[in-house]
């Protein structure tokens, strides 16, 4: 989400102190579609469930303080992008001052998934340990190849700015990862220490 103009919400969304504390960032305003106020947002995940689901989105615009709780009005997937009417956003103009707003949902809100499927900031945070018992580190972060996720797996003391050398990238595929474990926070793998 690199290079995005700065702009205002419209005044008429009003800021809200008391957010949700369990807010997920779930994508972004790229743009405006059409004249009637629908904007286009690009969501952070390859199907957009949870913002199609959620009721009520929370916008926080870049270079602005708080946050805005809006109604989602109306909502549908349009090829990689969701598009959606929210209260408050009236025509074009208003759309296009939206654009670079992050959207954020709460958790609770995100849809029941199938057994053995996961949401990635539910992975995040979790230790990570080989089948001989050795540390591996926590998951910092998710990506995506195209063909599968992947866990970027690194020490807590490794700071961002150096997680590329450290790093270890392990495919999120069932050859690799035994078990997933929410409750004790840890995810057991056939990953060596000098893979």
């Amino acid at each position: 989400m690199t290079n995005l103009l700065v702009n205002a919400l419209p005044e008429t969304l009003a800021v809200n102190t008391s957010a949700p504390e369990d807010l997920v960032v779930v994508g972004y305003v790229s743009g405006a579609f059409g004249l009637q106020g629908w904007v286009k947002i690009r969501p952070y995940s390859s199907t957009g469930d949870a913002l199609l689901a959620a009721k009520s989105v929370w916008l926080e615009s870049l270079g602005q303080a708080g946050l805005r709780e809006v109604k989602r009005l109306e909502s549908k997937v349009h090829g990689e992008d969701i598009v959606a009417r929210l209260e408050g956003i009236a025509d074009r103009n208003a759309a296009e001052a939206a654009k670079a707003t992050v959207i954020k949902i709460s958790r609770k809100l995100f849809p029941i998934l199938p057994l053995g499927e996961f949401y990635w900031v539910d992975l995040i945070g979790l230790a990570v340990q080989n089948l001989q018992g050795e540390s591996l580190g926590v998951v910092r972060d998710m990506m995506d190849n195209g063909a599968q996720s992947i866990l970027r797996v690194a020490a807590l003391d490794v700071p961002e700015t150096e997680l590329v050398k450290h790093e270890r990238l392990i495919p999120f595929v069932d050859h690799f990862v035994k078990e997933v474990d929410q409750e004790l926070k840890r995810i057991v793998v056939d990953w060596g220490l000098d893979y």
